[in-house]
């Protein structure tokens, strides 16, 4: 089995060297690449095994397409997997043993991933299992040019799924889980602005060649052609008392209430207003390049590289 692990960081001394042990004993080649963190990120990647490249952030797909069509991979699978997850042994040992044996016809791997917060494991309001494209063959997977909600997209053959344990376990804390969110929010703003006014190049649900996750594609599809189309004050409540009632989100416990309150209802609000601000910074602005000086000027989010 030779399999490629791929890892973008910004600061993630916390996290880095956590990742890169989960998936030591599978992995043939260990990539970071890096935006230029100021921290000891680079330092403890490379202690861990990792070839580490740097390279300017726009947002997660364009890094990771980068990524893609920059480094030297030679394995036949390639794996994407965020600096604050961690592989756990049971996928692991699924992976050793049934990655090789995979038919010719099988190109993608979905994983089943689980939310910590706060240390405690999120199963209710919808969000386990995380049904995510994770593992594809080399040749036959890019990364979908979008704003927020980047994926992966395969082409060439089927999926399937693997049982097993990964986990995104951020070990910072609110203060940084709130700074965190806000900075996303920003970035869907920005894409429901684009979705609106068409002002640089966007794929629409999964379009191109390929296909991703079902449960991707059914989530971006009822976010793009219902749930942006109804007023937020109305749609994050009530996706929020959908979550914890309807999807028995109550059952995760103080954390899982906290946790489902944030993510649900205060990002949710927050990624709306946002877009209200921003729609009225742009009335009145008819050029497309203005448009997209004027939302760089006000987010501070470069829109191209």
């Amino acid at each position: 089995m030779s399999l490629a692990v791929i890892i973008l960081t910004l600061n993630e001394e916390r996290h880095i060297a956590r990742a890169l042990t989960s998936v030591a004993s599978i992995a043939s080649e260990l990539f970071v690449v890096d935006s230029f963190s100021t921290d000891r990120t680079v330092e403890l990647a490379r202690n861990h095994g990792a070839t580490v490249v740097q390279h300017p952030f726009v947002n997660h797909a364009k890094q990771f397409q980068w990524a893609l069509d920059t480094l030297p991979i030679t394995a036949d699978w390639i794996m994407r997997l965020d600096a604050d997850e961690v592989v756990e042994p049971d996928l692991v040992r699924r992976l050793h043993d049934e990655l090789p044996a995979l038919p010719n016809d099988v190109v993608g791997i979905m994983l089943k991933l689980k939310i910590i917060f706060q240390g405690r494991w999120i199963r209710y309001g919808g969000r386990y299992p995380l049904l995510l494209l994770r593992i594809w063959r080399r040749g036959h997977g890019r990364m979908a040019d979008r704003w927020m909600d980047e994926h992966m997209v395969v082409w060439g053959g089927r999926m399937v799924t693997l049982e097993g344990g990964i986990s995104d376990h951020n070990l910072n804390d609110l203060t940084f889980f709130t700074n965190k969110h806000n900075k996303y929010a920003t970035r869907e703003a920005i894409d429901v602005v684009n979705q609106h006014r068409h002002l640089f190049p966007r794929e629409v649900g999964s379009s191109g060649p390929g296909q991703s996750s079902v449960q991707t594609a059914l989530k971006l599809f009822i976010k793009e052609r219902i749930y942006n189309r109804i007023p937020y004050l109305i749609s994050a409540p009530a996706y929020f008392h959908y979550r914890v009632i309807l999807r028995f989100g109550f059952l995760d416990g103080k954390e899982g209430i906290v946790y489902h309150y944030l993510q649900a209802l205060w990002y949710r609000l927050l990624v709306g207003a946002k877009v209200d601000e921003l729609e009225r910074a742009l009335t009145g602005v008819e050029d497309p390049a203005a448009m997209r000086a004027e939302i760089q000027r006000l987010t501070g989010f470069a829109l191209e590289p």
